[in-house]
């Protein structure tokens, strides 16, 4: 049997980290929409601030990102599906997770990756989100501020990246042994 985990948060709060170390303890794919989105802003010689304004006038970019996302979790029996929507994108996922943290820290963990100042990184995070959360809530109708989707919601500035992927795999193993357990009373 496989199992599907999805890692959502928003920029800067470790999401391609966690699913990269998630990757690696347990020998999965990950599918990231990030990685998408970045691949095709450099392919148009765009930096994210002008991809993401891009896409919100060009809806069948984010239309491709998240159909392709998709596609790629149906086809697999196994994967880590990371993304800003995809515990809303794979609903057969075993596990949702979502990660968090204060705003200023995102922004300075965004700043210090991006190489860029801070007040630049906080300005076109906060710029890309907005811009992203009317798309979400256009397109889907997916209010992305609503957390009750997710199986576990962690703040990311609490706890290191080990911990969290720790955190992580004690709820999978609950989780698949709760649905263990439920399949064997039925049968």
């Amino acid at each position: 049997m496989g199992v599907k985990i999805t890692i959502s948060g928003a920029p800067g709060t470790g999401t391609s980290t966690i699913a990269k170390l998630l990757s690696e303890r347990l020998n999965l794919p990950v599918i990231s929409a990030g990685m998408m989105f970045r691949k095709l802003a450099r392919e148009r010689g765009m930096t994210l601030d002008e991809f993401g304004r891009y896409a919100d006038s060009n809806p069948e970019i984010d239309m491709l990102i998240d159909r392709t996302q998709k596609e790629e979790a149906v086809k697999r029996d196994s994967c880590i599906v990371e993304g800003r929507l995809s515990g809303w994108m794979v609903e057969d996922a075993d596990l949702k997770v979502l990660l968090f943290a204060k705003d200023d820290v995102r922004f300075q963990r965004i700043a210090s990756r991006e190489k860029k100042p801070f007040e630049v990184a906080r300005d076109e995070t906060l710029r890309r989100e907005q811009i992203e959360m009317e798309r979400y809530l256009k397109y889907y109708g997916i209010d992305i501020r609503d957390y009750s989707i997710y199986d576990v919601v962690i703040n990311s500035a609490n706890f290191g990246a080990k911990e969290i992927v720790e955190i992580i795999l004690t709820a999978l193993d609950q989780k698949l042994n709760a649905r263990e357990s439920n399949q064997d009373k039925g049968s």
